[in-house]
């Protein structure tokens, strides 16, 4: 089995990696809802800090918890105590739980992009046009294919000459189309019936500057709350994803500062999303327009923002899908790996198997997914207020009750069990300082399973 445990080539590929999986859908079609809807600057602030606190504590633990256990997150508990094997078995699940819808909606990115690609991008931001794609009961099971396809292949071609190759070619692509659009948003101007006239520069105020009117004791948690539940999507933790990773990085590679580096990506990454979308929402659907968020942000709004931007829509508007199509084949595939590497460290399969059985899966409640908006579609309502299909179920189950449930329990093994030394011993063992120790301890013991806690109670519809 060691042989079967690859490396990344180094500190750069394991930062690119990690990185890649952590800009995902969630930063693109999420974090600027949050931050437009959440007082702007204000939001911007409380996810800094808890990036710098909160998120740097789960992060540290799932990356020094692999590399220290060279184990997958199904196995890596049971190192740890033996009686944690169930935290393991979660942190397998969620990841399977969320492959399928995330390949679901990565088909629809795919959908899109080829509208855009082929000029058609005036068909795409028509009214209607998304409910019909996604209510078809071939076409959004043939564009998850081709996605899920994808994914596969990367993951196929192994952590370094697969997943980290990828990420290097991917990654700075990304991050110049986002530069790209991010600066011509910034640009748009345009005048409403009434003679108003609304700047891409006035949306970047909507983000940048804190809105404090109405801010009460209430919506300040409310705000913190959505910030903490932001996080879990853009840094990939509480998935094991993070733990896979680990597992592969050097054990002379810096993790403190790998730590570092991947937290001003992920930050970095998520405020130029704000930057891109907000205001180019802002010009031309001004602050009504802000109250999209999720699928209806990515493939309602925007294609229609694309349409008014004249000859240019097209393009940008193809830019945009590639840069989406980018950003979640990027995640998708440390969404796999994470199975994959669970399946090969607990059964002892061949990697070209254990993609082939996880991809299998993946398809099989794909389908199920793409049916729930046509053939098998139902309502039902959640115990956080939300009206859900089988895409939504999952999603809720998977990111609302199990990440959750794994962070606490994590927080409780490594603070109280089997303690923060073990943790801290692996991210010192080649005599680095870890200038956040103290942070750490308080934050993995204390802060962390309460803040966690509350976002469960929160999600179970408690308050």
């Amino acid at each position: 089995m060691e042989e079967k445990r690859n490396t990344f080539s180094g500190s750069l590929g394991f930062v690119i990696a990690a990185a890649a999986s952590a800009v995902g859908l969630g930063n693109i079609w999420r974090f600027p809802y949050l931050a437009a809807r959440d007082g702007g600057g204000l939001f911007l602030v409380v996810y800094l800090i808890l990036a710098l606190t909160f998120g740097f504590t789960l992060l540290t633990t799932e990356v020094a918890l692999g590399r220290k256990t060279r184990q997958s997150p199904l196995t890596a508990y049971k190192h740890l105590k033996k009686q944690a094997g169930p935290l393991g078995f979660f942190s397998c699940v969620i990841p399977m739980l969320i492959l399928p819808y995330y390949c679901v909606i990565g088909g629809w990115v795919v959908k899109y992009f080829l509208a855009f690609l082929t000029g058609a991008g005036q068909t795409a931001s028509e009214d209607g046009y998304f409910g019909s794609f996604i209510s078809d009961t071939s076409t959004p099971i043939g564009m998850m294919i081709v996605f899920l396809f994808l994914t596969m292949v990367v993951v196929l071609g192994g952590v370094d000459k697969g997943i980290e190759k990828f990420s290097k070619i991917v990654m700075p692509l990304l991050i110049v189309l986002i530069l790209v659009i991010s600066v011509y948003s910034l640009t748009l101007s345009y005048e409403g019936a009434d003679g108003s006239i609304r700047t891409g520069m006035q949306g970047l105020k909507i983000l940048f500057i804190p809105n404090l009117s109405d801010i009460s004791i209430r919506s300040f948690l409310s705000i913190v709350m959505d910030a903490m539940g932001q996080l879990f999507y853009s840094l990939s933790v509480a998935m094991g994803i993070m733990i896979a990773y680990g597992s592969y990085m050097k054990d002379e590679t810096n993790l403190s500062s790998s730590i570092g580096q991947i937290e001003i990506f992920d930050t970095g990454i998520a405020f130029l999303a704000g930057v891109m979308i907000i205001p180019a929402v802002y010009v031309f659907m001004g602050d009504e327009g802000m109250r999209s968020s999720g699928p209806g942000l990515m493939f309602v709004s925007l294609p229609k923002v694309f349409l008014q931007m004249g000859r240019w829509g097209n393009l940008v508007g193809c830019l945009f899908f590639a840069m989406v199509l980018f950003a979640a084949t990027t995640s998708s595939v440390s969404i796999l790996e994470a199975v994959v590497s669970s399946f090969m460290d607990k059964f002892g399969l061949e990697r070209k198997k254990a993609v082939l059985i996880e991809g299998a899966i993946t398809l099989i409640l794909g389908i199920l997914v793409c049916l729930g908006y046509n053939r098998l579609y139902f309502e039902y309502n959640l115990p956080n207020g939300s009206v859900a299909q089988i895409l939504d179920i999952m999603d809720y189950i998977s990111n609302n009750l199990l990440m959750p449930v794994v962070t606490i329990g994590t927080c409780i093994l490594i603070g109280w069990f089997v303690g923060p030394d073990y943790i801290i011993s692996e991210v010192t063992r080649n005599g680095e300082r870890f200038r956040r120790k103290g942070l750490y301890i308080v934050m993995i013991k204390y802060i962390a399973p309460v803040m966690l806690l509350a976002l469960l109670l929160k999600a179970l519809g408690v308050f």
